[in-house]
């Protein structure tokens, strides 16, 4: 067998010939979730996932890939991916997309807060009527903000916070760090932080420890008049609590996910009091396409020179490297 028998091709969700860089090598096939395959799956060594397509479009190849090396994700979550694993030979490694989508996600994240604090989705509502809606409304200035998933996307939420001459910022994560901003409580310390904060923003990924971790128990140590913030899955809250608390009035909400998602006509979030929903756009903005070709053109370059990827969240047939 020559070199040239042996597979190589590597799948992209972006057309290969608009990514400036791309290393030579490789033949690099255009797909993006179509019906018909661009090649034989079994010939693909680096997979990279369509980006915001549904999970069953991303899993599909999966069962094909017997040659594949790589499994690249264009999201910062790998949740829409873990289900098709079983299907892959051992020594894949999934990465995610970690440097695409802090920026943007961020951003999103402190319009929510703001908008919802001012009420901006209230004043828009006057305005179609023609109705002066003055008042006051809670600044975002004195508050504490509570952030649950402190990772590169929590981060980068803190930086855009640092302006706002807030009381506090107290972040979460799995596992108990130190930053130069200053700790990272556990999860276990969730039940005495809640009952403190003005604002939880929930940006942890998706996995059987988080989901439905934002539950009926979660919301009731909520300080009264809180704004929970879900920027992470729609599955990590249990939108039947939530749906509770929103009725009561006791709680507000801006979510960007939601649980079903999306979010189906007639559903009652919809319509619960006060709550602002976003269709799931932290991602998709003008930012996401420079940063996803830059991750691209680097885990590519470091294939095929056979360097150490980036991003590695685990390997199949192997423990987790995050």
């Amino acid at each position: 067998m020559t070199a040239a028998d042996l597979p190589n091709d590597v799948w992209l969700p972006l057309p290969p010939d608009g990514i400036d860089g791309l290393p030579e090598g490789p033949r690099y096939l255009f797909w993006d979730g179509g019906e018909d395959f661009p090649a034989d799956p079994a010939r693909c060594v680096f997979y990279v996932v369509p980006y915001m397509k549904p999970v069953e479009v991303g899993l599909r190849p999966l069962p094909h890939l017997g040659s594949v090396q790589v499994v690249q994700t264009l999201s910062a979550g790998v949740d829409n991916v873990l289900p098709g694993l079983d299907a892959l030979p051992p020594g894949v490694r999934l990465c995610n997309a970690r440097g695409v989508h802090e920026a943007s996600t961020a951003e999103l994240t402190l319009t929510l807060i703001l908008a919802s604090l001012r009420g901006v989705p209230d004043f828009v509502r006057a305005q179609d009527r023609g109705e002066w809606l003055g008042g006051f409304r809670p600044a975002l200035a004195d508050r504490t903000v509570l952030i649950v998933g402190y990772g590169s996307i929590g981060s980068a939420i803190e930086d855009r916070l640092v302006p706002f001459e807030l009381a506090r910022v107290a972040r979460v994560a799995r596992s108990q760090r130190t930053t130069a901003r200053g700790p990272v409580h556990p999860l276990s310390e969730l039940p005495h932080l809640l009952p403190e904060a003005d604002v939880v923003v929930v940006a942890t990924p998706l996995t059987e420890t988080t989901r439905h971790l934002v539950n009926a128990d979660f919301l009731a140590r909520m300080k009264d008049g809180a704004l929970l913030v879900n920027i992470a899955r729609g599955q990590v809250v249990d939108t039947k609590a939530l749906l509770a608390e929103l009725g009561s009035g006791r709680l507000t909400a801006a979510l960007d996910v939601t649980d079903p998602e999306p979010l189906p006509p007639g559903h009652p979030l919809w319509q619960a009091p006060g709550v602002l929903i976003s269709p799931h756009v932290g991602g998709p903005t003008s930012a996401f396409l420079p940063r996803a070709e830059r991750l691209l053109r680097d885990q590519l370059r470091r294939f095929v020179n056979q360097e150490p990827l980036r991003n590695v969240i685990l390997t199949t047939g192997a423990t987790s490297e995050s």
